[in-house]
């Protein structure tokens, strides 16, 4: 029997008419959307289903992201697909940690409507991030650290793939050291703000006045917390974990590693694109994954599950 994770991509894997298949054919996905219209005050159909500039502006797109990959999840759990473990990366962790059973859909939609306003509002220019490829961990946490100005490490990929966050100025010199100390690329990235550095401390700080407002539930299903990459048990550690998660690396690669040492044969990334996918495979080569964007993904999965429990 297969011990499965679900992972959650984040901001940034969005584009138009993302869900739309499970949206017209199921009742429970429209649910969800219908949800996201009343907390956000706007029409999800209208956002992600038409052309428009809106769902790439931080403050919209983290609500979008997080209805299409609630909606999936919702419909795979009425088809009996359950996880051991769940774990999203920045964005994606409220799909994880509502999947786990400690937040409400409702819930998750109405934080996720709030934290891309505080993203949004926190740094509005003067912020830059950049991938950086080939370099170990240690040498780019080291440059970062000896650059002047705000630069630090914002999410460990997987190996060879790390991205830095910080001030424009100090992302860019930071990158000029980093290609000199033998970094294949250093590409900057098409992004609004300088997520998960510390220039988003205040951002943190509005969000975790949001969630006080909040009940964490008891966790039903372990999840992994992006701060630290270790298994999230006890309900009363998510609100400070989700507060500094907004200014903190996302530790992803060592969240897959600890899911693979723990047993995790078969990663399933639910939303849009196949990012998480693809670090999943660099981390851990033997590991099965699928990804579920389209019914049709759905139902290759059912079919594949059907067949092994025979």
């Amino acid at each position: 029997m297969r011990k499965i994770a679900f992972m959650f991509p984040g901001q940034g894997a969005q584009y138009t008419g993302m869900g739309r298949d499970f949206y017209e054919n199921f009742d429970r996905a429209k649910e969800v959307f219908a949800i996201a219209g009343k907390v956000s005050g706007m029409s999800m159909e209208e956002l992600i289903f038409k052309e428009n500039e809106n769902l790439h502006i931080t403050k919209y797109t983290q609500a979008a992201m997080l209805t299409v990959e609630l909606a999936i999840l919702k419909v795979l759990e009425e088809k009996g697909i359950t996880s051991s473990v769940n774990a999203g990366l920045s964005l994606g962790e409220y799909a994880a940690l509502t999947a786990s059973g400690g937040l409400s859909v409702r819930e998750a939609l109405e934080l996720s409507v709030k934290r891309g306003l505080f993203m949004q509002e926190a740094v509005p220019t003067g912020g830059a991030m950049t991938a950086v490829m080939g370099l170990e961990a240690g040498v780019v946490e080291e440059i970062c650290e000896n650059t002047k100005g705000i630069v630090s490490i914002a999410n460990y990929n997987c190996p060879g793939q790390i991205v830095i966050s910080g001030e424009k100025k100090a992302v860019e010199k930071a990158a000029e050291s980093l290609q000199k100390a033998g970094a294949k690329r250093c590409i900057p990235l098409k992004v609004s703000g300088p997520f998960h550095s510390e220039m988003l401390k205040k951002a943190g700080e509005q969000l975790a006045e949001e969630l006080e407002k909040v009940e964490i539930r008891e966790i039903a299903t372990p999840y992994i917390s992006n701060v630290t990459a270790a298994y999230v048990l006890d309900k009363e550690e998510v609100k400070g974990l989700l507060t500094k998660q907004v200014s903190s690396p996302v530790r992803w690669q060592q969240s897959v590693e600890l899911m693979a040492a723990e047993g995790v044969d078969a990663f399933i990334e639910i939303g849009p694109k196949k990012t998480l996918s693809a670090f999943v495979k660099k981390i851990v080569p033997q590991a099965e994954i699928f990804h579920v964007e389209t019914v049709k993904d759905m139902e290759e999965l059912l079919e594949t599950l059907k067949t092994e429990r025979k």
